[in-house]
């Protein structure tokens, strides 16, 4: 993956993934070698693959909906935020295939192709998540989430 800073306040980055790239891991990697603790995703590119998850509520757990073909990256939108001390990269993606018909979801895996275009905001805060019990997922807790006076 290429990237460039491009504002520095607060700091954006592009970001232009390689084929075969998979766009949570990367994310990741990226935000811990550059310590962003709070940050919105948005993207438009290509996968080769991917695993979409729909969260059933009531089973509190993901369901797979794979994708295994082509598809373009018609929107590609979330955030990083801190869980514990690491980052957590959440996105959900709607992919459009090559007959019209569009798929989305919670992403948890994908291999780009031919290229993934993200443009990284950074928050001034730190986002923190905390495991909510109600709903069984790890949510941006706001009475946790600090404003970081070094991001100024």
């Amino acid at each position: 993956m290429k990237h460039r800073l491009i504002e520095t306040d607060p700091q954006v980055f592009v970001l232009i993934f390689e084929p075969g790239d998979d766009p949570i891991a990367v994310l990741a990697e990226f935000a811990t070698e550059h310590a962003i603790t709070g940050a919105s995703l948005s993207g438009i590119g290509g996968f080769s693959q991917a695993m979409l998850g729909y969260f059933e509520v009531s089973r509190e757990t993901y369901l797979d909906i794979p994708i295994t073909e082509q598809v373009e990256v018609l929107s590609f939108s979330g955030d990083v935020a801190q869980d514990g001390d690491q980052p957590m990269v959440h996105v959900h993606t709607t992919v459009g295939f090559r007959d019209g018909p569009v798929k989305g979801g919670h992403l948890r895996f994908a291999r780009v192709r031919p290229t993934l275009e993200v443009v990284l905001t950074e928050t001034r805060a730190t986002l923190r998540r905390t495991f909510d019990a109600t709903s069984g997922l790890p949510l941006i807790d706001l009475d946790r989430t600090t404003f970081d006076t070094e991001k100024e």
